[in-house]
């Protein structure tokens, strides 16, 4: 090893950097850090709507329904809906 430089023997010679990988593996560290802070964070935002008399379940399918493309959404409900009047549910 020569400058932080790891050579492979093989086909084709891959050269790799030590500081190069220790800086994408440092920013992806980071990455999830912040991804845990969010988690943490939104399960704040829950528990106070919960505390506020919300009911988070419902919350979290509002959520995921803003997500989604109103045509199908639509589309959705309504072969729930079919569905739920064959099985005499509607």
């Amino acid at each position: 090893m020569n400058d932080g430089v790891i050579e492979t023997p093989g086909d084709a010679t891959y050269r790799v950097t030590a500081n190069e990988l220790r800086q994408f593996i440092e920013r992806f560290e980071r990455l999830e850090a912040e991804k845990k802070d969010i988690a943490d964070q939104q399960k704040e935002v829950m528990a106070e709507a919960k505390g506020r008399g919300y009911d988070t379940k419902v919350l979290r399918k509002v959520i995921a329904l803003r997500k989604r493309d109103k045509d199908d959404i639509a589309e959705e409900e309504a072969v729930l809906e079919m569905y739920k009047e064959a099985l005499g549910m509607g």
